[in-house]
Order: structure tokens, then C-alpha cells, then sequence
């Protein structure tokens, strides 16, 4: 089942917590609603679901106007953060819960519930808990359950808030890889709100960056990461370095070092930041620079190896004589190559980076 959101505004008062929102969601694709708190990436995700009413604009399912539909005409399953198990019933009966308290006249036979609720728990891998209660479980075969409760009801659209938030990293990301086989297998429309970056890279088919209400970006995780729209996507998928400079027609010089800019040829002198990846940064302990151009001066600060890569910190000075700290990622490879130690003088070079024009008002 589609879903198209079309120039969703909605207030708390004061608060604008959607601001002329549209999006759509494809049938079948697991979407991610990324951003920060506060973004609306909550709101947009109880507004699909029917929990919270909109002040202007429209939701449609597969074409069809749901805005004014009920929560429980819309056909949606909804996982909480916090599970919302019913803790006085088995783990069989929360699962079958949803079954049971449909009107007579659509509710299935005992049996049929009772073969539903066990091939739920089969996919779950949990189908040996059934007797068991919420506590005798753990974080992540309760947010399990919590799942399976959600599909029982056969929903036409699965939407999840934060559904790894309250669990540790380990089991966290142990979830992420099994939500994504999960999905392989159904193809259900599913929309999950986050606020980890490496949860919405790893498991979405497409990601929608939001912030302040708006939609900043929307793409598959590897557009979003490679190519962001804006300084705030960079800033807040993963780590960045500012390198401060100017521009004019096609050309930038940031760090004292000139560099091509063929996005920027209409650029009349305007003030730039450069945005560079940690580890779209080269290194050498010589002044040759990359490609035969000058590279930055600069001083290794600390050293600190993480896994397969080294994470390198190391100062600049600016013009103002001002101590800049830029980190920077090699392999451990290239770092025992380089035989670098603390006070160590090296040379950097952003390889990769992308430029925005600083808004003066």
C-alpha cells in the first residue's frame, strides 16, 4: 500500500511541529523518518497512523483520502518504543490480543487464532516463548512480540516509533539486521522513526531527513550520506570537518589552498564552508600535497585507533592564529606507513568535499 502525504501543517500552539509537508511513500518500501527531537519526524508518523488529527493538508493510502479516517479504519499495525506488552497476559495472548477484540462478525475461530498467533511467533524465531509472560523476556524478544502483536492483525501499512531506542547497542543492531530480513520476506509498507543515523543508513530503503518540521532531504542512505542537500544533512549524518574560505566564479580558496568549485561558476566573492568526511581527508608528512597542489600545515594532537582505521586529530593554525582541531580517519595501513606519533607535523588535504555559500544577513 502507497502512502502520500500531501502539505501536512500542523501546530501545538505556539509550536509549528509540521511546516508544509510532502512526501510518498512507495508500496512495499521500508522508509526511515530521521532527525533530531523536535524535528516532527513523531508527529509526521502518529498523523499517518491516525492518532493525531492535521491542521491542513492531506494523507492518502493506495490514492485514497485517509485524513479524516479513524485509527482503526486505516489499517495500520504500530510499535511503540517502550513495547506496550500487556503484562497480565502470556506472550501467546498479547500477540492473539489484537484477533480477539474484533467484532464478532470479522473475528476468526479459535483455531484460526490460535494458527496465526503461532506462525507470527515462528517468524519472530520466539514460537518456544508462547507460555511465557513480558518480564521472563528479554528488551529485544519483548520489542519481538511487540512486532508480531502489530502483524497479527494483517495491517496494510506497519508504522514503528523508535521501535530499538530502549535497548542496548548490541541487541540493537542484532534487531536492525532481522528488521531488514523481516522486511525482505513480508515487502508490508513500513515507515520507522529514528533518531540514530546508522539505524536509518543500514536498514531503510530510503531516508527522509528532517528538521524544524521540514523536510531538509529525501533518498536512498547512500545519496543522503554522499551527496547531502544541505549543511545540516552533513552535520548530522556522521562527522564533518568545516574548512572556512571563499568563493568566486568556480574557483575557492579555503585554508590558503585554491581549489576547483565548477557547482559555484555563477559565485560572485562570497564567504564558503567547505564540508569534508574525516576520512575524505589525505595525509602525508610532506608538502606535496594531493594531485601537485599545496596541502594545510598542521600538528598531530591525538591518535586514537578504532577496529580496521586510526582516528587522527590534528591542529591548524588559521589565519587569525587560531587552533583549529580537524579529525581525520586513514587505515592502519597508511597509518604504519606514516609512523606518526604525537607533534608529529603532517600535511592535509581535503580529496573529497562539498561546498555551500555562507548566508550573510
Amino acid at each position: 500500500m502507497s502512502i502520500e502525504i500531501r502539505n501536512l501543517s500542523k501546530q501545538f500552539g505556539t509550536f509549528s511541529a509540521l511546516r508544509d509537508v510532502s512526501l510518498e511513500v512507495k508500496s512495499g518500501e521500508l522508509l526511515a523518518l530521521l532527525g533530531p527531537s523536535g524535528s516532527g519526524k513523531t508527529t509526521l508518523l502518529r498523523v499517518i497512523a491516525g492518532l493525531e488529527a492535521v491542521d491542513t493538508g492531506q494523507v492518502l493510502f493506495q490514492g485514497e483520502d485517509a485524513t479524516d479516517q479513524h485509527v482503526r479504519e486505516r489499517q495500520v499495525g504500530f510499535v511503540f518504543q517502550h513495547y506496550a506488552l500487556f503484562r497480565n497476559m502470556t506472550i501467546f495472548e498479547n500477540v492473539a490480543f489484537g484477533l480477539r477484540v474484533r467484532p464478532k462478525r470479522f473475528r476468526p475461530s479459535p483455531a484460526e487464532i490460535r494458527q496465526r498467533v503461532h506462525e507470527l511467533l515462528k517468524l519472530v524465531q520466539l514460537d518456544w516463548l508462547a507460555d511465557r509472560y513480558p518480564h521472563q523476556l528479554s528488551g529485544g524478544q519483548r520489542q519481538r512480540i511487540a512486532l508480531a502483536r502489530a502483524l497479527a492483525v494483517e495491517p496494510k501499512v506497519l508504522l514503528l516509533d523508535e521501535p530499538f531506542g530502549a535497548l542496548d547497542a548490541k541487541v540493537r543492531k542484532e534487531l536492525r539486521s532481522w528488521l531488514r530480513r523481516l522486511h525482505d520476506e513480508m515487502h508490508i509498507t513500513s515507515v520507522f522513526v529514528t533518531h540514530d543515523q546508522e539505524e536509518a543508513l543500514e536498514v531503510a530503503d530510503r531516508v527522509v531527513v528532517m528538521n524544524e518540521g521540514r523536510i531538509e532531504q529525501i533518498g536512498t542512505p547512500g545519496e543522503v550520506y554522499e551527496h547531502p542537500a544541505s549543511p545540516f544533512v552533513y552535520t548530522f549524518l556522521g562527522k564533518v570537518n568545516l574548512f572556512h574560505g571563499r568563493l568566486h566564479r568556480g574557483r575557492a580558496w579555503i585554508e590558503g589552498i585554491e581549489i576547483d568549485a565548477p557547482k559555484h561558476t555563477e559565485a560572485e566573492e562570497l564567504l564558503a564552508v567547505a564540508y569534508v568526511r574525516p576520512h575524505d581527508i589525505h595525509v602525508d608528512k610532506v608538502d606535496n600535497g594531493l594531485n601537485g597542489e599545496r596541502a594545510i600545515a598542521a600538528h598531530v594532537s591525538h591518535i586514537l585507533p578504532v577496529g580496521p582505521i586510526v582516528c587522527l586529530g590534528v591542529v591548524v593554525l588559521n589565519d587569525s592564529k587560531d587552533k583549529e582541531l580537524i579529525e581525520v580517519e586513514i587505515s592502519r595501513e597508511r597509518f604504519r606507513e606514516l609512523q606518526l606519533t604525537r607533534g608529529d607535523q603532517v600535511f592535509i588535504k581535503p580529496s573529497r568535499f562539498d561546498l555551500f555559500p555562507v548566508q550573510v544577513h
